[in-house]
């Protein structure tokens, strides 16, 4: 009979004690701080306060017009440790996808870049950037040109203003210079060209 009411007192208490981690208030979780963010011609500089190997980037997005859909999104962000850049182009879903991307810009076209993904919002190039490239842009005209294949054969070139591109890029690998954080074991980043 002890057995049994030892028993149930434990059970009652378990209960009692459960139901009042139940009825506990619980803390929602903190929203991370905002991005720093700063305009430079049609590029937004962005820097996250948050420990990263690439804490910033520089970003673009268009709209449509009617339906304010986005229909290109392109960051750029600079790795100091690794002295590279990595890339992120955002597209519209309905594109031949074995096509992948090209940037035009100038007298210079990008190989086809590939897809790493796609989602509810669209497909997504996600890559490390050869600095050429970059350099590439920042001497090419007012504007660049996303070349898109969609599923039915259709190429569409998206237009991607250059304007502010090299102030941006400038603003944006310097912050992120002083502000990354390379993972343990990383190799030390590669001294400055000059």
């Amino acid at each position: 009979m002890k057995t049994l009411s030892l028993l149930s007192g434990i059970f009652f208490g378990a209960l009692v004690s459960g139901a009042a981690l139940a009825q506990a208030p619980t803390a929602a979780p903190a929203a991370p701080p905002p991005p720093e963010v700063k305009s430079v011609g049609d590029w937004l500089v962005r820097c996250y306060p948050t420990q990263s190997q690439s804490p910033c980037d520089m970003y673009q997005q268009q709209n449509d017009a009617k339906s304010n859909q986005r229909i290109l999104a392109v960051s750029i962000a600079y790795i100091p440790h690794l002295d590279k850049h990595a890339i992120q182009i955002s597209v519209p879903l309905g594109v031949s996808v074995t096509r992948g991307v090209a940037i035009l810009a100038g007298s210079y076209t990008s190989p086809a870049m590939p897809y790493r993904r796609c989602d509810r919002a669209g497909c997504y190039v996600e890559m490390l950037l050869d600095n050429s490239v970059v350099d590439q842009l920042s001497h090419a005209s007012d504007t660049a040109l996303i070349k898109v294949t969609a599923d039915d054969g259709k190429n569409y070139e998206l237009k991607l203003s250059l304007n502010g591109f090299t102030a941006a890029h400038d603003s944006m690998s310097e912050q992120a210079k002083a502000k990354a954080k390379p993972e343990a074991g990383a190799a030390p980043a590669a001294p400055a060209k000059k």
